[in-house]
């Protein structure tokens, strides 16, 4: 399972950091899902997941809190979400999730950043069935033995734990994810270099070097959209 999570998210944090395009995502990912039920993260789950992802991408809390403020304040904009599946070159495979005001716009441009960078849409199924569903916690400090030993004594089971650079990095069931928190958290870790739950294919595959180029084109090219909250893939490289 290994794929560089911290290389990852580097990568797309210093890309986006000079136009703040990310923290403008987050907000709109912590708007709708403090709209879908408390605003609090105590009592709604899936605002809490969004702001822990929130947290190791350093989004600063006034972001955030204008995020809350806005859902707290009965704003009546209101987001669809929606999953597009393609494929890119060579057989590798692409899910983007997004969050939208207008479907017709979204699913215009993604087909486009698809179709210009050798890529085209797949039908809804077509992709997904080849990735799992994946609660990914990621820290510094302690050993991937301490790490297993601090889960056990939890009882919380898990996929797999990985050393990865300087950090553990903790794969398990989506379910398992505030468990592994709390679990954390008891022992003292409050800081995460990763905390999502992200689709991960069940297989990687390597491109060629001018397939990768075109693939990478693809990717940054559906990031950039405004609409899209996350893009998951199936291609192993370095980054």
């Amino acid at each position: 399972m290994g794929r560089k999570w911290n290389n990852i998210k580097e990568k797309k944090a210093s890309k986006d950091a000079n136009t703040s395009r990310i923290y403008a995502k987050f907000g709109r990912e912590i708007y709708v899902a403090a709209k879908q039920g408390e605003p609090d993260p105590e009592s709604n789950q899936a605002l809490k997941v969004v702001l822990e992802r929130a947290k190791t991408y350093s989004v600063p809390k006034t972001i955030i809190d204008r995020a809350i403020e806005k859902a707290k304040g009965g704003s009546e904009e209101s987001y669809d979400e929606l999953r597009y599946e393609g494929f890119g070159p060579n057989g590798s495979m692409v899910i983007v999730d997004a969050l939208t005001n207008n479907v017709n716009r979204t699913a215009s441009e993604v087909r486009a950043a698809f179709g210009k960078n050798g890529g085209n849409m797949g039908v809804s199924g077509s992709v997904a069935y080849m990735f799992d569903a994946t609660a990914v916690i990621g820290l510094e400090g302690k050993t991937a033995d301490e790490v297993l030993e601090i889960l056990m004594e939890a009882d919380i089971d898990v996929r797999d734990i990985l050393e990865e650079g300087e950090s553990v990095i903790v794969y398990a069931e989506p379910d398992q994810f505030h468990a592994m928190q709390d679990a954390f958290k008891q022992a003292g870790i409050t800081d995460f270099t990763v905390a999502e739950v992200t689709m991960i294919a069940q297989n990687d595959i390597t491109l060629p070097e001018d397939a990768q180029a075109q693939f990478e084109k693809m990717i940054d090219a559906l990031d950039e959209l405004e609409d899209v909250a996350q893009v998951y893939h199936n291609v192993d490289f370095d980054e």
